[in-house]
């Protein structure tokens, strides 16, 4: 069986004009998971390939945790059929260097836009989120606007709707089991990943809220798969925050 590494982005910057950028910790979580499976996987640390979207706090997340591990990381590729052609190797057969095979970009694994889909539920300006009633506030709204969303009630602007939505994460999973027998990285969002856990439970798509609402910054969801199928393994672990001097390190957005 193959393992598919799922991965939520850094730390981004909630509440700021600017959501999609790496805070600087989202930054440091970033390189540490990375530093994570270099010391758990050593020179086996090697990826068939790694799918991401195209946000910047995705791709920000990736160059991390390639900094982190020391992996020499190939420029991305527009998702299409898999790569053939693997990164250089620039090691020896004494020390082989961490590589990926192939950095496809799959915008099927973007997030969905919170804001339009608060906006869709309630057209009035909102404040910014920054005392606790204003955040748990957007997060009700959020919670229901996306039940509205996946139910085809309500579809944001700009959005695709749910069921293309889900295709393209179902696109990214599908792909993975067709193409790839080794370790494979995804590097997404919280409601890609939820929406993929969902999907291979087979549990109803309002799950995926719960899900979603609850994944943390760099969590590792492990799925084993086959040409068939994924199985769950894991889901929104943090074990390279494991340690006390990690213990403020842990965020949710």
């Amino acid at each position: 069986m193959g393992t598919l590494y799922l991965v939520r982005h850094g730390q981004a910057s909630f509440g700021a004009d600017d959501y999609d950028q790496l805070s600087e910790l989202g930054q440091r979580q970033s390189v540490r998971l990375g530093q994570y499976l270099r010391e758990r996987l050593g020179d086996a640390l090697h990826f068939d390939a790694v799918l991401t979207g195209t946000l910047r706090r995705q791709l920000g997340t990736w160059q991390g945790i390639a900094e982190g591990g020391g992996i020499e990381a190939p420029a991305p590729r527009r998702a299409g059929p898999p790569q053939a052609a693997s990164a250089p190797s620039g090691g020896s057969a004494d020390t082989p260097a961490r590589s990926v095979g192939a950095h496809i970009l799959w915008p099927g694994l973007n997030e969905y836009d919170s804001h339009a889909v608060i906006a869709a539920i309630h057209p009035q300006p909102l404040p910014k989120p920054d005392t606790p009633e204003l955040y748990r506030q957007h997060f009700r709204l959020l919670r229901d606007g996306l039940a509205a969303w996946m139910d085809g009630r309500l579809q944001p602007v700009g959005m695709p709707s749910y069921v293309d939505f889900r295709a393209g994460v179902v696109g990214a999973l599908d792909h993975v089991r067709e193409h790839y027998e080794g370790n494979v990285l995804i590097v997404s969002s919280g409601g890609p990943i939820a929406t993929a856990v969902a999907h291979i439970l087979d549990a109803p798509a309002a799950t995926s809220i719960e899900l979603n609402l609850r994944i943390r910054n760099t969590a590792v969801t492990e799925f084993a798969f086959n040409p068939k199928r994924h199985h769950l393994v894991t889901y929104n672990t943090l074990p390279h925050l494991d340690a006390a001097a990690f213990r403020d390190w842990v965020t949710y957005a």
